[in-house]
């Protein structure tokens, strides 16, 4: 399974952006999905998850009410869709994703930053 993340970029505080992870190759094994972020000098952290079905997500305290995951199984999808977003957002965000068989597969990431 290979995962490539898009979408980050600049923006000013208050602002949004909606970056996106495309997966390809043995798709049919995919299960639970999840962003994770890690800002410089830190350790990665979990942003927001969701199940396989896409019913169930859980988000880290720090970005309840402002970000929402989601994913589109027939584009093999994932998207963070980021708002109100703070300088302390900034980071370096990667998606993963897990296998029924308990494989764990990571991006190479997707730079986000939020000027004050």
């Amino acid at each position: 399974v290979q995962l490539v993340e898009s979408g980050g970029g600049l923006v000013q505080a208050g602002g949004s952006l909606r970056p996106s992870c495309a997966a390809s190759g043995s798709t049919f094994s995919i299960n639970a999905m999840g962003w994770y972020r890690q800002a410089p000098g830190k350790l990665r952290e979990l942003v927001a998850a969701i199940t396989s079905g896409g019913n169930i997500t859980n988000y880290a305290d720090s970005v309840k009410g402002r970000f929402t995951i989601s994913r589109d199984n027939a584009k093999n999808t994932m998207y963070l869709q980021m708002d109100a977003l703070k300088p302390e957002d900034t980071a370096v965000y990667y998606c993963k994703l897990r296998t029924r068989d308990g494989m764990n597969y990571w991006g190479k990431g997707t730079l986000v930053t939020v000027s004050s």
